[in-house]
């Protein structure tokens, strides 16, 4: 048998069911033994009914918390630039392919979702570009 980490994580929608992998039992099977839950959202991280957790099960499971979280940001942004892919392809389906009624079943509900994401945003590039100019004058008044 392959070597098999010490612990599996269970990923659900705000984190993990943590479990304890065990092969050296007597009958040779793998055994998983749920230790913890964990939310990522809130770092919370519960023991799994009476247990208590060692520091070597919380330094695993921190890991895991840090690692799952780097992941799911990639994907984000990931995801964010699909959007864009996403978004030039449907103006050019618009232009080359689109029926009048493609256009018209669509076209209400991009156009709010556009102009939603435009306004946010530009909100958002002048709360920046506002904090840049205050940072820059208030470095060079040092």
């Amino acid at each position: 048998m392959t070597d098999l980490p010490e612990y599996y994580f269970r990923v659900r929608e705000n984190g993990a069911a943590v479990f304890r992998v065990d092969t050296e039992n007597r009958h040779r099977r793998i055994e998983m033994d749920q230790i913890a839950v964990v939310n990522i959202r809130n770092g919370e991280i519960r023991p799994h009914g009476e247990r208590s957790l060692s520091e070597t099960d919380m330094a695993a499971i921190r890991d895991w918390m840090t690692a799952r979280g780097a992941l799911l940001a990639r994907r984000e942004i990931d995801d964010i630039h699909r959007t864009i892919d996403h978004l030039n392809l449907t103006a050019q389906w618009a232009q080359a392919r689109a029926s009048d009624a493609q256009l018209e079943e669509v076209t209400d509900a991009l156009l709010l979702a556009m102009h939603d994401l435009r306004s946010v945003l530009v909100r958002k590039k002048s709360d920046r570009l506002a904090r840049e100019a205050g940072d820059g004058a208030a470095g060079g008044e040092g």
